[in-house]
């Protein structure tokens, strides 16, 4: 989905993703002569006026126009010297008070005079388009992300360069309105202002659900959980529990269980649970083989399910907040009673992989292709290995018989890993008939962007110890948790007949047979430009910081500014070179 506009000198799009934006220009090539950028500015709904900024600015910006009354890194002073970029809507400006709706962007290509010197704005040359930014809803279906930018200026900026995410000796259950720390700027935060920021719409979504079944006595929840630690959900659960209106499967691998000096929070829920239930409240601990990996709510009407949230985001602390993840919301009782199918079948089963692979929920494809949804295939898992290797080997050929745009993100693609799927995402990239754009915090070796190469790219979310050169903030670092947890591939974006992979599953083939997960093929157009959209931030973001890992004795680099003459603009007009299939693919 995206809306286009044009003038005399240039053309864009604006693609439309979870509260997020991403705006790709083009031009003919003649008007890239002496071009310093693009400058951006949005009005949410026709009110306050914001340049958006850019951390790269002229070394000697007194030799350049600038706007007194913004910094030196607002676009107005700073253009974007890229042919596209994506807009967050708190990132920098209303932080945690977001207004969403429509919003008037304004694009204005800036050039230099022939001494390369950057002129003054000429509102002559700006575009102006009306898009609508706001959580993605489309008929029955909701997604939402977190938003994944622990290691960002954005955060770093709202929330300083160390990540204190629990007051120190807290249990299981705390206010999360106490002050969590204070901003270079001195402004205090708490706990949940960081939550809100950090969960984004995924968090959104999660409580959507929760508050639901807490407002009206008539519903009830089944619960999948893998990691459970959010202190918020916890509580709402518990309260669920002393209602009678809570069932849950809980994984309980070696990891989830408690140590003499370390207790585990999924240890800590249950004993509370268990002295909070009443009535039908009943919560079962279990890892099919291996683990119990879904992480699914689904909202039951009596003993009718109505609604179910799934997708890769765990339940925790570090789920919600630090790693990148998604949530896919089915408002549809067909899709619900599907997965409530396979929960009443892992309940009685008492979480077993040999009965649930032996049970029809395990071994066939379900698809949905009415009553309001795009064309989807659902699996259910632990399967047999025949059928694991069918299914995911059915997703690499669709994979490889792609040849428009690859784009993903990817937990594990580490070269133990089993199955056809990571081989097919390590190599795309060396098909040069193809945009592929991927990341993974273990991709198996890393893909850069190099000028006058037409290859794509590879990185990993878990750089080791990037060190940013000035004007850039050093920023925190996560340690040994995951950036990356998605686990989603998009073939055909921007095309007639895309789909997007996405759910709980990752993607493995030892991960098919022993874990109960849930995968998901969506074939829609918006759907798969809002996932294409995460990953392109994903992977822009983490490029850069993949470029500046450190090395051994490596010094702090150099400062980098923005260029003086147009040389950055020739790259996206080079027949040699992956910036003109970037160009042509997005604008």
């Amino acid at each position: 989905m995206f809306v286009s506009a044009q003038n005399q000198v240039l053309s864009a799009k604006a693609y439309i993703g979870d509260a997020k934006t991403l705006l790709a220009f083009n031009m003919n090539k003649p008007k890239i002569r002496n071009l310093a950028g693009f400058t951006i500015s949005f009005s949410p709904n026709g009110t306050d006026h914001y340049y958006i900024y850019n951390r790269l600015q002229f070394k000697n910006p007194e030799k350049h126009f600038q706007n007194k009354t913004e910094p030196a890194y607002s676009s107005i002073n700073a253009p974007f010297q890229k042919f596209r970029w994506l807009h967050v809507p708190g990132s920098f400006h209303q932080g945690n008070n977001v207004v969403y709706g429509t919003y008037r962007y304004t694009i204005t290509p800036r050039y230099f005079d022939d001494h390369g010197s950057m002129l003054a704005l000429d509102p002559g040359l700006s575009l102006g388009m009306d898009v609508n930014v706001n959580p993605f809803k489309k008929d029955k279906i909701e997604l939402g992300f977190t938003r994944g930018f622990v290691q960002s200026q954005a955060f770093e900026h709202h929330f300083g360069n160390k990540l204190v995410l629990k007051p120190d000796g807290s249990g299981l259950l705390y206010d999360t309105n106490q002050q969590a720390g204070t901003n270079s700027d001195g402004d205090a935060f708490t706990y949940l202002d960081e939550y809100k920021w950090s969960g984004f719409t995924a968090r959104q979504k999660i409580f959507d659900v929760l508050n639901q079944v807490k407002n009206d006595a008539t519903l009830s929840l089944d619960v999948f959980a893998y990691d459970l630690n959010e202190t918020d959900v916890v509580s709402q659960m518990l309260n669920l529990a002393k209602q009678g209106r809570i069932r849950i499967i809980l994984d309980n691998a070696d990891l989830h269980k408690s140590t003499p000096s370390k207790p585990a929070p999924e240890d800590l829920f249950t004993t509370e649970f268990q002295n909070q239930a009443t009535g039908n409240a009943v919560i079962k601990r279990g890892k099919f083989a291996r683990f119990s990996h879904d992480k699914i709510f689904i909202v039951k009407k009596g003993n009718k399910a109505i609604k179910v949230l799934t997708g890769s985001t765990n339940l925790s602390v570090t789920g919600m907040y630090v790693n990148s993840n998604h949530i896919v919301v089915f408002n549809d009782p067909d899709i619900a009673a599907l997965y409530e199918n396979v929960f009443e079948e892992s309940w009685n089963d008492n979480i077993n992989a040999p009965a649930f692979q032996a049970s029809q929920w395990a071994g066939k494809t379900f698809s949905f292709p009415k009553n309001g949804v795009p064309s989807m295939d659902f699996t259910f898992s632990p399967h047999t290995e025949i059928f694991a290797t069918k299914n995911l080997k059915a997703m690499a050929d669709r994979i490889s018989r792609e040849k428009s745009s690859v784009l993903f993100a990817v937990m594990d693609m580490g070269v133990k890993n089993s199955g056809p799927i990571f081989p097919t995402l390590r190599d795309i990239h060396k098909d040069t008939s193809v945009f592929s754009y991927g990341i993974s915090d273990n991709p198996g070796g890393i893909a850069l962007y190099k000028p006058g190469a037409k290859t794509g790219v590879l990185v990993t979310g878990k750089p080791v110890n990037s060190i940013l050169p000035s004007p850039f903030n050093q920023e925190v670092g996560i340690g040994l948790g995951h950036q990356v947890h998605h686990k989603f591939v998009v073939c055909g974006f921007n095309k007639a007949k895309p789909v997007v992979y996405c759910g709980s599953s990752n993607l493995a083939l030892l991960g098919e047979e022993q874990n109960g997960d849930n995968l998901i093929a969506i074939r829609d157009e918006d759907i798969a430009t809002v996932f294409a959209l995460e990953a392109l931030a994903l992977v822009d973001h983490f490029h850069f910081r993949n470029v500046n890992q450190s090395k051994p004795g490596k010094k702090k680099p150099n400062p980098i500014y923005l260029a003086t003459n147009n040389k950055w603009a020739g790259s996206y007009y080079s027949v040699d070179d992956f910036h003109k299939q970037d160009r042509l693919l997005f604008a």
